[in-house]
């Protein structure tokens, strides 16, 4: 897989199924493709190294920005969230460089399970369990020790 742009800036509204800008998603590196199989938090990827901590999940910013009503709701529905990173090895990324997916989740739920976890008002005490044993971002840590303090309690 390669590098396919690297942004940090912000596109302007657009509509589904209209051409996306590079940063539509607030992307800061977009990749071309991904290798087989799902993306696991604790997945790390060498561009410069960094590793899989959460899914980007839409929001009503995401919304108005998009100007799509209904837009969150398809976004989620699509199961197919970008994912959130923290970099454990800096470096220097162009578009067009290789990117190598180096596992490291192995047994870590995926990032869908998690962005399903978010939506979901009963989610399974043993899965949000798996989810904390797992390198989480702090919101999404958070989010899933409240729920666990709410199901279990």
């Amino acid at each position: 897989m390669k590098l396919a742009s690297v942004n940090a800036g912000r596109a302007e509204p657009m509509k589904i199924g209209a051409r996306t800008d590079p940063g539509t998603f607030g992307e800061n590196l977009t990749l071309s493709s991904f290798d087989a199989g799902p993306v696991r938090l604790g997945d790390g990827f060498c561009a410069a190294l960094v590793e899989v901590t959460a899914p980007r999940i839409p929001c009503s910013v995401f919304a108005t920005r998009m100007g799509e009503p209904g837009w969150v709701k398809r976004f989620a529905d699509a199961r197919r969230p970008g994912l959130y990173v923290r970099v454990l090895e800096p470096g220097e990324v162009a578009a067009g460089d290789p990117v190598e997916r180096l596992g490291g989740g192995e047994g870590n739920p995926t990032v869908v399970e998690l962005m399903d976890v978010w939506y979901d008002s009963e989610p399974d005490p043993e899965l949000l369990e798996r989810l904390l044993a797992s390198p989480l971002a702090e919101r999404a840590r958070a989010n899933v020790e409240s729920k666990l303090a709410r199901v279990a309690g």
